[in-house]
């Protein structure tokens, strides 16, 4: 039994020798963050992926309009294509979407007017994000007699009504620009970032790896950026996404009561209103521009509700 056993183990002469593999368990790979959980969800939900999609090519179009359109916005000829009819079956054509009061073609007017809307809501979004966020930050980590002034600084701008007060700022203005708006709009907009920012910054200051950091001498500058800013950044950016949309749809209103851009800028809320004289006789002048709009903040909204989803603990 013996010898069975060693003819077993030892391999003959001219055989592969047996090799014992000890199989150990998987390799540990690296720690998965919320960031990395969130983008392995926003992938496979269709709430995200269409209007992900949908937001690409508005700022493709944006970039670069003259992909879509080779008519200029501008271009007008009254004898011809005076609030002339759509011509649904000519996809992509200037005579496409049919022609204003001015003989302009409606759909190059919707491709330019993409521009202003998308930097204006970007430019405007990236302003609040960086102010409100300093500002709710300072006030979250310092506390004391700091928070009590921000905060009422917070208080008395959050008092104010957002579009009567960019209405009161932009009057003043004989010609307002992308520049104009987008600083009116700022100036306004940046306390809910602030907000939420230091709720959540008051939350975290508290938490063990702050307190490791500051008690091995980190200055204050490196423990708000490296420790305490990644961590409260989730729910400022899902309010920046949410509000990116509202943005928008504040610029259009501002244009659409001609307190917004002015010519020889294009805008979507420019040309609903110079539509509204005509909505009887030539309707696609309103439905069309106002449909873009309203798939623009539809596409941004469902994409900030679905980055909120996905970076609530409490949904997973």
């Amino acid at each position: 039994m013996p010898d069975a056993l060693d003819k077993e183990a030892v391999p003959t002469a001219g055989a592969p020798a047996a090799v014992a593999v000890v199989e150990s368990g998987p390799a540990p790979g690296r720690a998965r963050s919320l960031w990395s959980d969130a983008w392995r969800d926003l992938r496979r939900k269709p709430t995200f992926v269409i209007p992900a999609f949908v937001i690409a090519i508005l700022l493709v179009m944006a970039a670069f309009p003259g992909w879509f359109t080779s008519v200029s916005p501008r271009e007008a000829d009254l004898a011809n294509n005076f609030l002339r009819e759509p011509e649904l079956t000519h996809f992509f054509s200037p005579e496409w979407l049919g022609y204003n009061q001015q003989g302009q073609s409606i759909y190059a007017r919707m491709i330019y007017g993409t521009r202003a809307s998308i930097v204006i809501g970007i430019s405007v979004t990236a302003l609040v994000l960086v102010f409100g966020s300093l500002v709710g930050m300072l006030a979250g980590y310092f506390g004391g007699w700091i928070d009590a002034l921000l905060s009422r600084v917070i208080d008395i701008f959050l008092g104010i009504p957002f579009l009567l007060g960019a209405m009161v700022v932009l009057v003043s203005f004989d010609t307002r620009t992308e520049l104009t708006v987008i600083l009116a709009l700022a100036f306004l907009g940046w306390t809910t970032i602030a907000r939420v920012m230091r709720g959540s910054v008051i939350s975290i200051k508290q938490s063990d790896y702050v307190v490791a950091a500051r008690s091995l001498g980190a200055g204050t500058w490196r423990i708000l950026l490296r420790h305490v800013l990644p961590n409260a950044a989730a729910p400022v950016i899902v309010v920046a996404m949410i509000a990116l949309g509202g943005y928008i749809t504040a610029e259009a209103v501002l244009s659409f009561l001609g307190i917004g851009l002015t010519e020889p800028a294009i805008s979507w809320g420019g040309d609903i209103n110079r539509a509204g004289g005509q909505i009887r006789t030539a309707s696609f002048l309103l439905l069309y521009p106002s449909l873009l709009l309203g798939i623009t903040i539809l596409s941004f909204l469902m994409l900030g509700d679905a980055v909120r989803d996905a970076l609530d603990p409490k949904l997973r």
